[in-house]
């Protein structure tokens, strides 16, 4: 047997490894941010996913998917890390608003 079709299969079970732990952590993953690096993760393994079939298959198409799905998957990483950053920023200025009073009254 061929050494690039062993390091192949192995490396398909090692991404397939990856991306049900990565989605294990999607579901249970404690906070939002875990989630969106777990999401981000998945789709980084997809996009390596891709180019090891383009690999086994010898077929450059699969090339292009995984070009596109990057893409994709950066944008959503970007478009998610700055909803994340705006609702952390809205909690810590209500959180702020809240806070003078309270230490008004303690300190007077």
């Amino acid at each position: 047997m061929d050494i690039l079709a062993i390091a192949i299969d192995i490396s398909f079970v090692l991404v397939m490894l990856g991306v049900a732990f990565a989605f294990i952590r999607l579901i249970l993953g404690p906070s939002l941010p875990d989630r969106v690096v777990a999401l981000d993760m998945m789709t980084v393994l997809i996009v390596s996913f891709c180019g090891l079939y383009a690999i086994l298959s010898e077929d450059t198409a699969f090339i292009d998917v995984a070009i596109v799905l990057a893409l994709v998957g950066f944008l959503a990483t970007v478009a998610l890390a700055r909803f994340v950053e705006r609702r952390s920023t809205r909690i810590s200025r209500e959180t702020k608003k809240e806070t003078p009073a309270a230490e008004g009254e303690s300190n007077g």
